[in-house]
């Protein structure tokens, strides 16, 4: 009985830990993402003056 109480557990715990890091990649790209568009909002601006 402990020793699947203890794989529940495990299991548990290795899947938040892999939906964790899905949701922190996608926060990576957004911020890339947002990070390219100031870039290019800077350059064409930049080209204007």
């Amino acid at each position: 009985m402990l020793r699947k109480v203890f794989i529940l557990i495990v299991s548990i715990a290795m899947t938040t830990m892999v939906v964790g890091c899905n949701t922190f990649k996608g926060v990576g790209k957004d911020v890339q993402s947002g990070g390219k568009a100031i870039t290019n909002t800077a350059e064409n601006v930049s080209e204007k003056m």
